[in-house]
């Protein structure tokens, strides 16, 4: 009667185990390279720094973090938005934990539509940081693959 006890805690072990492999497994990892936004003349006294960040899909969970430094002053704000192609800037639409100075963390949690998922694989969603001077975007990062 033990060795059957025992045969069953090991198989309900074996499952257990593969059941947790198999969730991380679909697990999907993108990469975000901090960077500024594209800049004309005016905007180089207000727009500089660099970063980098880490997102992990899970389901339709997409969990964001990483850090940015050498902003001209202090970020303020930090969104993700959705363009209508990599690259093409476009509307937020979830917001993100930023620490609130020219050098810090950007992170977030969020459970996605299926459209938002879409985009996301498609290379639409980008990450944005704004800061005291400049409100319309200091930093951005592309989530990409």
């Amino acid at each position: 009667m033990q060795v059957l006890h025992k045969r069953a805690v090991i198989v309900l072990g074996a499952l257990i185990l593969m059941t947790i492999s198999a969730g991380a497994q679909s697990e999907e990892k993108f990469k975000i390279r901090i960077a500024p936004v594209p800049l004309d003349g005016s905007m180089r006294t207000t727009v500089a720094g660099s970063g980098s960040a880490m997102a992990t899909l899970s389901g339709n969970k997409l969990t964001i973090t990483g850090t940015f430094e050498g902003m001209p002053s202090a970020a303020t704000t930090a969104r993700i938005h959705h363009g209508l192609a990599t690259g093409v800037r476009g509307s937020p639409f979830l917001d993100l934990t930023v620490t609130k100075a020219p050098k810090g963390t950007v992170s977030g949690s969020f459970e996605l539509t299926p459209e938002q998922l879409q985009y996301l694989k498609q290379g639409k969603l980008y990450i944005q940081i704004q800061s005291e001077k400049a409100p319309d975007g200091t930093l951005w990062g592309w989530i990409l693959k």
